[in-house]
């Protein structure tokens, strides 16, 4: 089956040379790889589209836009964008603001949260379902996708389930398939029409090596459940499919890392546009930026998806690095999710993630009119925090600088900006014995710097990811920013990657108040 397939792969990586090297506007291959990325501006774009932690992307077209969720664990929110071309997204909405369980209001669940979530559109409605690996399976539907979304419905309360999601089929009947924590088997389910109730125990369908985030499609006949198989790190995409929904069902790897330096090449959506190009969205695990997006050409033989490049003519495809544009019929300007915030909105921006659930009644952006203000609540370090406000890293090079008013500081206090992954690190001011210093945190170490006699403060981080370094600066006129300690090294942790944030704690009490001001953060892409 595998050779009848090989003259067209054959065809499909000769047209990848001819075709797409030339819209590189004299920039070398190589080079573009290593600082490039997303809309080209010139018809191509380079892989990753999406240079930051939007991790387990699942996409689906609705008429002429599409939409993506990810992953967020113990960042709260899960974000909805929105694109119109599938490279250059916004973000319109968030799923949820809370989790009702007692251990998300103690910084309890890092790692935890929502995992491998999908997105279906059905009845008028668009459907939203993910696991926690503590608290079982949740559902959340909108009429229009940016928002508002219903009250997150518990259809199961059961640990270590993960990755669902439904498919509702022709004869009306609703289904769901998901893993099981470990990655494996693959399991479905009959679930009610309404999608709020399983119906069975579930039927497993497949057993693999490490088998998880499955995908429903139905197309000309044939149930198809796309699954990552392998590791995050390194594993590959297969495809499953079977005329009967419960199977048997047949198996083939479409997408593997190769020749190429894009390892883990899977998990993901695969979507079509209204022109009838296939493509698929799938994640590569990086350091320090987490699991970013990518974006694969898609060609159908013989009822199966083949993905990317067959670079070293196995049967199997590569994901290619540079590529021509999905076929949208229309050009659209370059667009990336948002990061800047002047605060001057009465809500938050959609791409700022409380790190656990927020206490709501100890930050507002009405106390002071254009400012955040956080009213420090009690911890014994920036992991501890609460109401710690972040967002995720961006692209290969990047900058963020906050201004901070720290005359409401009250003793104990600490505030600040983080940059942090693997490590909770940031600088900010403290006040001790009735005077401000600044000061760094260093995963839960502190080290004072020098006293602070000003009322407003600038806090910068340079982000590097192509060398992993990481520097934290200070300014008194937003001009002149010195770096304080050395340059550090993040990596991803608790499944997540890098992330630019916001805080303010006490360790004596639950006291005093900060303002910030004027969050800006420029990278990269935000440059093209």
């Amino acid at each position: 089956m595998i050779k009848s397939i090989t003259p067209v792969i054959k065809m499909s990586a000769v047209w990848a040379l001819i075709f797409c090297i030339p819209f590189i506007s004299c920039k070398s291959l190589f080079a573009q790889a290593f600082t490039a990325w997303g809309d080209q501006g010139n018809g191509t774009y380079v892989n990753p589209i999406l240079n930051a932690d939007y991790s387990d992307p699942d996409v689906i077209r609705f008429q002429e836009k599409f939409y993506m969720v990810n992953s967020d664990f113990h960042y709260i929110g899960m974000p909805v964008m929105e694109s119109n071309d599938m490279i250059n997204w916004k973000i319109i909405s968030q799923v949820y603001d809370r989790f009702d369980f007692p251990e998300w209001e103690e910084n309890k669940r890092y790692a935890g949260g929502s995992w491998a979530p999908s997105i279906r559109y059905h009845d008028g409605k668009f459907w939203v379902y993910f696991c926690t690996p503590d608290e079982g399976l949740f559902m959340s539907n909108a009429a229009d996708p940016a928002g508002p979304w219903s009250k997150l419905v518990h259809v199961k309360d059961v640990p270590k389930w993960e990755d669902p999601c439904p498919l509702w089929d022709d004869d009306g009947q609703t289904y769901l398939v998901r893993s099981q924590h470990g990655a494996g088997p693959i399991i479905i389910h009959k679930m009610n029409p309404e999608g709020t109730q399983l119906l069975d125990e579930g039927k497993t369908v497949y057993t693999g090596p490490v088998a998880e985030g499955p995908k429903f499609l139905k197309k000309d006949g044939f149930y198809y459940i796309l699954i990552p198989e392998g590791s995050v790190r390194t594993g590959w995409q297969t495809v499953l499919r079977s005329k009967n929904i419960y199977g048997p069902y047949e198996k083939k790897v479409v997408l593997e890392q190769g020749s190429t330096d894009i390892n883990g090449p899977h998990q993901g959506a695969l979507v079509d546009t209204p022109e009838g190009e296939w493509w698929y969205f799938h994640f590569q695990q990086t350091e320090p930026l987490g699991r970013v997006v990518h974006l694969q050409p898609v060609f159908w033989k013989d009822g199966w998806p083949y993905m990317g490049v067959d670079m070293d003519m196995n049967g199997i495809g590569e994901p290619v690095r540079v590529w021509k544009k999905p076929n949208i019929g229309q050009t659209f300007p370059v667009t990336l999710p948002q990061t800047d915030d002047d605060f001057s909105s009465p809500q938050l921006g959609f791409q700022w993630q409380f790190n656990h659930n927020p206490v709501n009644e100890a930050w507002s952006l009405t106390e002071k009119n254009g400012y955040l203000t956080f009213h420090a609540l009690k911890a014994d370090n920036l992991r501890g925090a609460r109401n710690t406000l972040t967002q995720k890293s961006m692209g290969y090079i990047g900058e963020a600088v906050v201004k901070m008013d720290i005359r409401e500081l009250s003793e104990g206090q600490r505030a600040g900006l983080c940059c942090m992954g693997n490590l909770f690190n940031g600088i900010g001011v403290v006040r001790e014995n009735g005077k401000n210093f600044l000061y760094l945190e260093k995963h839960g170490e502190i080290e004072k710097l020098h006293s602070i006699k000003e009322k407003d403060i600038y806090l910068k981080a340079s982000l590097n990811a192509v060398t992993n370094e990481h520097q934290l600066y200070y300014s008194l006129d937003n001009k002149n920013f010195i770096a304080c300690g050395d340059a550090y090294a993040l990596k991803f942790g608790f499944w997540k990657g890098s992330r630019i944030g916001l805080f303010s704690y006490n360790t004596i009490e639950a006291n005093g108040k900060v303002h910030f001001d004027r969050f800006r953060y420029k990278h990269d892409g935000s440059t093209l």
